[in-house]
């Protein structure tokens, strides 16, 4: 293939290199030229948005989707989307999708044999409120086996998908959790070369937002642009 090392991403110490040889499957995803980017018109901003239509507020709640309450540790998860400048971006589509307790996910190629719940789908959505929060309740993951080098295990996390006004309008990041043995051996959060920027990856905890006797609470915010911006596809 094509050295895909010329092509970088803008302030390169904060956002991971499209082409990062530990993660093995970046070497036929990376782009070997320049993004070209679609021209915007006017229908960008005036046209349906992407699915923000039709949120409910239950979709917000993972465990609460099935006949019985999923197995695991339940937690808040809470957050601000922002601009570089703090500014907050309201009725963003914040999207969540994750592993189970037991660090599977209900799709058909995930074959860890770890075990599927039956009451998690591990899917979520919710718009952003006019201070740019968004709330989700859900269970935290378990680490999972990924095969991209001897005993590959990644950190738990949960992946966002954040959806702006028009459809060429999305950035996707994930956040981990404080205190992971397994993060400085995860290419994924490891490809971020700012030590800084990585820690802006890693979830706070939020004592004011958890439930008492019921679940512990984190806080990610999301920064859009700018060199405080939350890394993206780490």
């Amino acid at each position: 293939m094509t050295d895909p090392t010329p092509y970088r991403r803008p302030y390169r110490q904060t956002q991971p290199e499209y082409f990062y040889p530990p993660y093995r499957s970046t070497a036929k995803r990376a782009p070997t030229r320049p993004l070209v980017m679609p021209p915007q018109t006017i229908s960008e901003v005036t046209g349906p948005l992407f699915g923000h239509e039709d949120v409910k507020p239950e979709e917000a709640d993972l465990t609460a989707q099935h006949a019985g309450e999923p197995l695991g540790e339940r937690m808040i998860v809470t957050g601000r989307v922002l601009e570089e400048t703090g500014r907050p971006v309201c009725n963003a589509l914040v999207e969540i999708w994750q592993a189970n307790a037991a660090g599977r996910y209900r799709h058909a190629t995930d074959n860890h044999d770890a075990p599927l719940d039956p009451n998690f789908t591990g899917c979520g959505r919710v718009l952003t409120d006019g201070d740019g929060r968004y709330r989700f309740k859900t269970i935290k993951p378990g680490a999972y086996p990924w095969r991209n080098h001897y005993n590959a295990w990644r950190p738990a996390h949960v992946h966002l998908s954040i959806f702006g006004r028009g459809f060429m309008q999305r950035l996707v990041t994930q956040f981990y959790f404080p205190g992971d043995p397994l993060l400085p051996y995860d290419p994924m959060f490891m490809s971020v070369p700012d030590e800084r920027a990585r820690h802006n990856l890693i979830a706070e905890f939020d004592w004011e937002h958890t439930i008492p006797e019921h679940a512990i609470a984190y806080r990610f915010d999301i920064v859009l642009r700018g060199r405080d911006a939350t890394p993206m596809g780490a």
